[in-house]
């Protein structure tokens, strides 16, 4: 069976809809950076999870190709993230100013593939798709300390969520820290394409310090 990451790193992927600490260590991602509203038919948001799952799923395939990944086992492609930021943020994206938003997309990357295998990807999908792949690059965050938490329903309606965390970070002796390295942070769950808004699973996560 295919390794999942949801599965089996349930702590990262699948918390309660309840605010909780939690250390997140590493990691290595496809990545596109943009800016600008992602509900716009035609903007740079849409366009970035098409080159991101191109590469993805070069990746992943890999193994039925010459080019063979030292270590590769099968897996479930991760669930598509997003760090999002704008100018002057504070404790949330401006829900109403959407124009405003830069982004960077994301899609994790299996430990096994290093940066030599990743632009062979790119080379790769860039030659079989003939696609422009430039703005997709290899990205490593090392996230550390964040509050993070369940949010259930539309993304309009984060802000709720993001009340529950900040009142939750009071009482833990926390305070937040979003800067323009440490992103709002989210994971997303659900295809709002084939769920309805109400159901929609996204993983909201903040930068925290203690006070």
């Amino acid at each position: 069976m295919a390794f999942d990451y949801k599965k089996e790193y349930k702590e990262f992927y699948m918390p309660k809809n309840k605010p909780s600490i939690i250390k997140v260590p590493k990691m290595n991602y496809i990545a596109v950076r943009g800016k600008g509203n992602p509900n716009e038919e035609d903007g740079q948001y849409k366009k970035s999870i098409g080159l991101l799952y191109a590469i993805a799923f070069t990746i992943k395939m890999s193994y039925k190709g010459e080019h063979k990944i030292d270590g590769y086992f099968q897996y479930v492609v991760p669930p598509l993230e997003g760090l999002w930021h704008q100018e002057g943020m504070k404790d949330t994206i401006d829900y109403n100013n959407k124009e405003t938003l830069e982004f960077i997309s994301l899609i994790r990357l299996p430990d096994f593939v290093t940066e030599k295998d990743f632009l062979w990807a790119k080379e790769e999908a860039t030659k079989k798709k003939k696609q422009d792949f430039s703005k997709v690059e290899f990205f490593s965050y090392d996230e550390g300390v964040c509050v993070q938490c369940m949010h259930i329903g539309s993304y309009d309606e984060e802000p709720k969520t993001i009340e529950l965390m900040n009142q939750f970070l009071e009482e833990e002796g926390y305070v937040l820290d979003i800067t323009k390295k440490r992103y709002h942070h989210e994971i997303y769950l659900s295809d709002p394409r084939r769920v309805e808004k109400s159901r929609l699973k996204t993983v909201i996560r903040h930068p925290v310090k203690k006070k």
